[in-house]
């Protein structure tokens, strides 16, 4: 955190692979990652093991995904499974260069076919006497389960985040009807980055030629300094998402 701001970042990593699932892009995600380096890092379709893809996918790391993209820049790594099988497991984690005071992974599966999760932290954000509430979610593709999991989601936030503490809220909302900020926003106080700075949402899928609206920042207790879209190379061949960094200050 460079003097009293700090930066956040989201991405959904289609567990390590590259669009059209065509190469295991698990190290190139780290690099650029790490180039990048936010404080805070929100990230959807981590596998946390698999063992089919660790006896034939080449280049298939010894460690979780989370830990191995973590290394030495977060200190501070979460991880939260929604989805799993005989072969493994994955869902959501969150990186910290902060402190991680405590945390939950919520279940918000709308059915037993797509299992969906909410996982929150309490973190501590240095200099201030702060609790920073980080919500990482990944929500589901069906309108009425969405709906569902926005409520779910609203009220964490009322329930964790209470006396009007700064909250985050990270991840793909799969949201390309663009209900959800009306709705965050009226119950939760929450502000999306893009529909602040820009009046609309940013395009993030698919990240080739971005054209739907399905990654999101929402912020609360902050103002907001830069949000951006990080479109072109490596990103284009990394995931089937873009992923969006945004910066605040306190």
């Amino acid at each position: 955190m460079t003097g009293q701001k700090f930066t956040v970042m989201t991405y959904n990593i289609h567990k390590g692979f590259s669009p059209g699932v065509r190469a295991f892009s698990l190290e190139p995600i780290r690099e650029a990652l790490h180039e990048q380096s936010p404080d805070l890092l929100c990230l959807q379709e981590v596998i946390g093991a698999h063992a089919l893809h660790a006896r034939r996918v080449k280049g298939w790391p010894a460690l979780p995904q989370l830990e191995f993209i973590a290394r030495t820049e977060w200190p501070h790594a979460i991880y939260g499974q929604n989805a799993s099988s005989r072969e493994g497991h994955y869902g959501n984690g969150i990186l910290s260069k902060f402190n991680i005071r405590d945390w939950r992974n919520v279940d918000v599966s709308a059915h037993r076919f797509e299992r969906r999760g909410i996982l929150h932290a309490r973190i501590d954000l240095p200099g201030t006497k702060l609790d920073l509430h980080v919500f990482c979610i990944h929500f589901g593709l069906t309108s009425r389960g969405r709906d569902t999991q926005i409520e779910r989601l609203a009220g964490l936030v009322d329930d964790y985040a209470k006396k009007g503490e700064p909250v985050i809220v990270a991840g793909d909302f799969n949201d390309w009807t663009q209900r959800a900020s009306a709705k965050l926003a009226r119950r939760s106080g929450l502000e999306e980055v893009f529909l602040n700075a820009s009046g609309k949402h940013a395009a993030t899928f698919p990240s080739k030629f971005p054209l739907l609206m399905l990654d999101r920042i929402y912020f609360r207790g902050f103002t907001l300094e830069e949000a951006r879209v990080l479109k072109g190379k490596p990103w284009n061949r990394l995931s089937d998402h873009a992923p969006i960094v945004a910066t605040f200050s306190i």
